[in-house]
């Protein structure tokens, strides 16, 4: 069985990370939607609330899966025996940030990372908006999966 993992905070899960993952069960029998746990990082969502709305996103897709991890997220992969990364990019600072990432894992582990374009009409969309639409009241339904509800 081919599976990828796509790692990410997901604070909140947004209609890009939705179209990359269901983009991707296209290309890997199963997507793991890997949560990172960071500690040092504050949160608009608990980890439970995060977890909570990609499993409600997916409830009818069985090859997607969620999981929870801390540390390096190559030795996650190692953890569980995923040879594929899946990240998308949205723009070409994603890809110089992501690139250095990628290259870093190679280093690391034999784990291969596949790139995939986000879809022009989510391209603008970033969980760090999301969250300031949130703060400030604005209408954030229009970013973000139905499972997302604050």
């Amino acid at each position: 069985m081919k599976q990828a993992i796509f790692p990410g905070s997901f604070d909140p899960l947004t209609l890009g990370h939705y179209d990359i993952i269901k983009r991707g069960v296209t290309l890997f029998d199963e997507i793991i939607v890997a949560i990172g746990v960071n500690s040092s990082k504050k949160y608009m969502f608990t980890l439970e609330e995060r977890k909570q709305f990609i499993e409600k996103a997916f409830i009818d897709e069985p090859r997607v899966k969620v999981m929870t991890y801390k540390g390096l997220t190559v030795d996650f992969c190692k953890s569980i025996n995923v040879d594929f990364i899946l990240r998308g990019l949205r723009n070409p600072a994603d890809f110089e940030f992501e690139k250095a990432i990628a290259h870093t894992n190679r280093d690391l582990a034999p784990i291969e990372t596949v790139f995939l374009l986000t879809s022009a009409n989510t391209s603008y969309i970033a969980s760090s908006i999301v969250r300031d639409v949130i703060r400030n009241n604005g209408d954030y339904t229009k970013l973000v999966p139905k499972s997302v509800t604050l």
